[in-house]
């Protein structure tokens, strides 16, 4: 999940206004719809839940209030599913396809299918992959090959090892082999939705087989622009780590030939809040032009003591020979729901493919 301060507020997502969005949708669909009792489920202790918690509480209450088995109750939220008015809200759906579709899972692979178009099944699906991968895995193979991007996302985001906010799938963290084909039939996928999660499941990949990522891109069409955006993408995490491979991709797997005529973290130091402005100027050295991956890393002081690195992009270039080159960039210094900064000297370090060629500091005031 991205830093933000409004993290917080996700939960509100599902807040009291919702939930009588929701009972009055539904009451519309289904008179006999009991709304009183469903507020009342989904309300129990509310504030005190967080934002996955309470998807899961409004869910179960579905179950109860709803006045059907899980067949009837699923043709109730399909005609639900385009009346909800948020997004995100409406993965209350296939929330209760993970719960209670184990026993139905035909109908329940069509009804992710259908969900998934409102907002995303990609949480609910994982329950039926930890059940039966290989089962769950023919089906998502078929979504691959879907109309609807939607759909298609799905297939690659679902069975993502490592997703945000779920359970990790241990299976294919041992062994990724299994989605090779969906991978596979999304490497040129038309659209940037579907091309982001291809990307994001292979940089979860890179974190405990590389190799087996490399092995699938090799072969890949490097003269589709689609192909190689994915292929950049996701090996952000090794190149920020200086894989000399990754880099390789890239078309900057040699060592740098510049000078670095200057490098300054500007002020030199700050109070929380703040911002520090980080400046280079690269003069090449070599002889014909070089492609150039530019990253700097932040050494934040932890609460300890000590300090724990963290690695961000800041611009691919090339240069001709004997050319210079001047960057810049603002970093803010406040505390986000992901970092919490502690006072003492920070270190920053100039990276450039792989190789850290420069260093400045700031000190963050107590």
């Amino acid at each position: 999940m991205a830093e933000t301060e409004a993290a917080p507020l996700l939960k509100e997502i599902f807040n009291r206004d919702r939930l009588r969005h929701f009972a009055a949708e539904t009451k519309a669909i289904h008179p006999g719809f009991d709304g009183e009792r469903f507020l009342t489920l989904t309300s129990a202790g509310l504030d005190d839940l967080s934002i996955m918690q309470r998807l899961r509480q409004i869910a179960i209450a579905y179950h109860v209030v709803l006045p059907g088995g899980f067949e009837n109750n699923i043709d109730i939220l399909r005609a639900l599913a385009p009346r909800i008015n948020h997004g995100f809200a409406s993965i209350v759906l296939p929330e209760y396809v993970a719960l209670h579709g184990h026993d139905h899972f035909d109908l329940s692979m069509d009804a992710l299918a259908f969900f998934t178009r409102f907002g995303s099944s990609e949480f609910a699906i994982r329950h039926f992959l930890l059940k039966d991968l290989v089962r769950t895995l023919k089906v998502m193979e078929r979504w691959s090959r879907d109309d609807n991007e939607h759909v298609r996302r799905l297939s690659s985001e679902g069975c993502r090892p490592r997703l945000p906010w779920s359970f990790q799938l241990k299976e294919l963290i041992a062994d990724p082999s299994p989605v090779a084909p969906i991978l596979e039939n999304l490497k040129s996928d038309p659209s940037l939705y579907v091309r982001k999660s291809v990307a994001n499941h292979l940089n979860d990949i890179t974190k405990d087989h590389p190799a087996w990522v490399f092995d699938r891109i090799t072969d890949w069409p490097k003269d589709d622009p689609r192909t190689v955006w994915i292929i950049k993408q996701a090996l952000r995490t090794l190149i920020k780590k200086g894989d000399a491979k990754a880099l390789h991709h890239l078309g900057a797997g040699e060592k740098a030939e510049v000078k670095i005529d200057s490098f300054a973290v500007t002020p030199s130091s700050l109070k929380l809040g703040g911002a520090v402005k980080i400046s280079a100027r690269l003069v090449s050295t070599a002889s014909a032009p070089q492609k150039l991956v530019v990253d700097y890393a932040v050494h934040y002081v932890k609460k300890a003591g000590g300090t724990s690195k963290k690695v961000f992009k800041w611009k691919e270039i090339t240069l001709g020979a004997g050319e210079s080159c001047e960057l810049t960039i603002s970093r803010a210094i406040r505390d986000f729901t992901t970092r919490v900064h502690y006072a003492g000297r920070h270190s920053v370090e100039l990276i450039v493919n792989g190789e850290v060629l420069a260093e400045d500091a700031f000190e963050l005031l107590a």
